[in-house]
């Protein structure tokens, strides 16, 4: 797979090197590359507790993007997946622990722990005070007899930075991140495994399954499951975690675990406020990519039952912009529409043979969704089908409140329609088009004059004409062709469609910005669309 690597060996401290250039200053890296990655504070004087923290790379933008004010004085980077030496992390604890002491916050796997806990038994041969907390916050595996330590680990970050932050002592402090690790707990599913810089891709999760339970180095998890989307999805998370949860106020903690995109985490966030963890949950840190596994596409949920003092400490100002703060998991504010944009509701009226041609074209677009978007994926985005479809679903649910037997409020209507269900500019040169053959409906125009009408308009507004590669080229002809039948439309509209396969330039629409390669040979998605119509029509 391709990444924006260079050598496997130096992809730790060229990020690291990354990391700290865009710091404004905030961070410093220890000398002793490429064995020794620690990044610490620059405004650090040692007068209150050090919290040190790490474990392996690839959980970015855990545990170096968390180092600062409020949060972690030091991060002991070891390499991807790979637990940081021991001289590593005593040299991390040295360079920033001074009388009050040193809190070491480690996840719970042996190389951490082994590591971590040599270097603090080392630093305490130093004469230093340094106490260690053992995160182990999974639930997946509860017959484990040691969880590992997950995305729940960042509940004890903030709180015990914001504590250390305002001068509490180590014992106070030691003893606030014991309780938090006893509340936490956490989960993940994913869809796909990480990919591992150096090392073939693993492909154990089979096509239309998730992984529920898996770590984040890439470990398998309790079970594959079948997918069908972001609400299930929620809920098995949910249904794993509800057993665990403890009683009172919840924050939750919605982490990427690298790969999910922005708009799908959204989607999560609000399948999470839905579903019955949503009840019982007060507050929100995220959705955010905040310990990840390299490029996973999975999230996890991590679930902390709060008093009072906790959410003042995970509400506290911190400088690392990493961290993504603590919200309230509020309802959905609507507010109405301004004055002239609420939708005019017509008078419906019957017209049963309108009623069944308006359907019978919508059913055809519908059946047409996935080939008008595998051949829009060729050149454009893939997705003509879709919102054609999508435009034909709303419509077929509008047919009882439309004046079917009124043909010229029904244009309009129609119109109207689609300018408020159908995307992109075919829902407004669609919705032009319509209203247009309303106007000439008005007017006395007969049906096929209204819809010319309507065809005149959208050219006019929109700049496309025949020859320009665009839906015009099979709706022009079949509208010249309609006063013949409806057979000969279809047939002009496929000619129509067909021909656009031959035009190597688009002068309007998306595909304008395609070379002569990308469109020669495959017929424009939306003309296509109108012959599939006509064509669907010509056999009633």
């Amino acid at each position: 797979m391709k990444q924006f690597m260079n050598s496997k060996d130096q992809l730790v401290t060229e990020a690291i090197d990354g990391l700290l250039r865009t710091s404004g200053g905030k961070l410093a890296r220890l000398d002793g590359y490429p064995h020794i990655k620690v990044v610490t504070r620059t405004d650090w004087d040692r007068s209150k507790v050090a919290l040190v923290s790490g474990g392996g790379s690839g959980h970015e933008p855990s545990h170096a993007g968390f180092v600062g004010q409020g949060m972690l004085t030091a991060a002991v980077c070891g390499d991807v997946f790979a637990s940081p030496s021991v001289d590593a992390v005593l040299a991390g604890i040295l360079a920033v622990t001074g009388k009050p002491g040193c809190l070491l916050i480690v996840k719970n796997y042996t190389g951490d722990r082994l590591n971590f806990g040599l270097a603090a038994e080392r630093a305490r041969a130093f004469g230093l005070k340094v106490s260690m907390v053992i995160v182990d916050d999974d639930i997946a595996l509860p017959d484990l007899p040691q969880a590992r330590g997950v995305a729940g680990t960042l509940f004890v970050h903030k709180i015990a930075g914001a504590m250390a932050e305002s001068g509490a002592d180590l014992d106070t402090i030691t003893a606030a991140a014991t309780a938090t690790i006893k509340g936490a707990i956490s989960i993940g599913m994913s869809l796909d495994t990480c990919t591992v810089p150096g090392s073939p891709k693993e492909d154990r999760i089979s096509a239309g399954k998730a992984e529920l339970g898996l770590g984040i180095h890439g470990e398998a998890g309790i079970e594959q499951v079948d997918f069908t989307g972001a609400r299930s999805a929620m809920q098995m998370v949910a249904d794993k975690l509800l057993p665990h949860m403890g009683g009172g106020d919840h924050v939750a903690l919605l982490n990427n675990l690298g790969g999910t995109t922005p708009l799908e985490m959204s989607i999560l966030t609000e399948e999470l406020a839905r579903s019955p963890l949503g009840a019982r949950t007060k507050w929100i840190i995220g959705p955010a990519a905040m310990m990840t596994s390299l490029d996973m596409h999975g999230f996890s949920v991590s679930l902390l039952p709060v008093d009072h003092a906790q959410v003042t400490s995970l509400a506290a100002p911190v400088a690392p912009h990493a961290w993504p703060g603590l919200a309230p998991l509020g309802s959905v504010a609507v507010k109405p529409l301004p004055d002239g944009l609420a939708p005019i509701q017509p008078v419906p009226s019957a017209h049963p043979a309108r009623r069944a041609l308006i359907d019978r074209c919508c059913k055809a677009l519908i059946a047409a969704e996935a080939d008008l978007n595998l051949l829009d994926a060729k050149s454009g985005d893939g997705d003509t089908g879709s919102t054609l479809a999508g435009a034909a679903r709303a419509l077929q649910s509008a047919l009882d409140r439309l004046p079917l037997a009124d043909p010229t409020q029904l244009y309009r209507a129609i119109g109207m329609e689609l300018s408020q269900t159908m995307g992109g500019s075919s829902g407004v040169l669609l919705a032009i088009f319509f209203a247009a053959a309303g106007d000439a409906s008005a007017s006395g125009k007969t049906w096929i004059g209204a819809l010319t009408a309507g065809l005149d308009r959208v050219m006019q507004v929109g700049g496309a004409a025949p020859g320009h590669r665009t839906m015009i080229d099979a709706l022009a002809p079949a509208l010249a062709a309609l006063p013949q039948g409806v057979s000969a439309a279809a047939k002009a509209a496929r000619e129509g469609a067909n021909a656009t396969a031959e035009m190597t330039r688009a002068k309007a629409g998306r595909a304008t910005y395609l070379a002569a390669d990308k469109l020669k040979g495959h017929n424009d998605p939306g003309a296509e669309g109108v012959a599939r119509l006509f064509e669907d029509l010509a056999k009633g």
